[in-house]
């Protein structure tokens, strides 16, 4: 394995793994809100980024602000422990917490000029378990349009190693269930109404053209 994609790898599991639970932070776009168009238009995009995520990051800086035995730990290990949380904010951290943790994702899993057949480690793993990339791109898709009202479709490593096609409602991340989510698609409607209206369909098959496939690869390494 080349050492600069090992760095890359472990720099992505860090960062997952400390996100700060408080004071969460709206991370910025890594590209300019336009450039992942047609796919996705810059006013969902700005939308998307600056009203829906910024509003997770508000509720949850407000759960955590008066419970001070919770603001040192990590996002994730956090969403991991709800059951130590006071009743009273439970399910806006379950549900604020998810939305933060699962758009610092879906940011960087997204880039212009990206797409086509993903690359490295995380190409082959496809293949060995789905049979080819578009089996699974098939397979991925179908599982979006399935999942009832909003949440989310992602790629999983689960405990045992083995990747899985799975469907989280709402906000809930892989996480919960202890698994390390790879990629995700975001299929709240917020994420693609505007452009595609209620064809959830052809946002999914469209989605495929920014895919950032190098980001997804250094996902996979660090979820070894």
């Amino acid at each position: 394995m080349n050492p600069m994609t090992t760095q890359s790898a472990q720099a992505i599991k860090t960062a997952d793994s400390q996100i700060p639970a408080f004071p969460a932070e709206l991370p910025p776009l890594p590209y300019d809100a336009a450039a992942l168009q047609p796919t996705i238009d810059a006013e969902t995009m700005n939308l998307h980024h600056d009203k829906h995520h910024a509003a997770y990051v508000n509720k949850l800086n407000e759960a955590l602000q008066q419970n001070p035995d919770f603001q040192q730990m990590s996002l994730v290990e956090l969403l991991q422990t709800l059951d130590r949380l006071p009743d009273s904010i439970r399910g806006t951290v379950r549900n604020n917490g998810g939305g933060h943790l699962n758009h610092s994702m879906f940011w960087q899993i997204m880039a212009p000029n990206a797409g086509g057949e993903p690359t490295g480690e995380i190409g082959e793993a496809i293949a060995q378990s789905f049979g080819s990339f578009d089996q699974f791109k098939q397979q991925f898709n179908q599982a979006g349009i399935g999942q009832f009202g909003s949440g989310w479709v992602w790629l999983v490593r689960d405990p045992q190693g083995t990747l899985r096609i799975t469907t989280t409602p709402n906000q809930d991340n892989p996480v919960l269930q202890g698994m390390s989510p790879i990629l995700g698609n975001d299929v709240w409607e917020h994420a693609y109404y505007l452009s595609y209206q209620n064809r959830r369909a052809d946002y999914l098959n469209s989605w495929w053209n920014i895919v950032n496939w190098e980001v997804v690869n250094q996902r996979f390494l660090a979820s070894k």
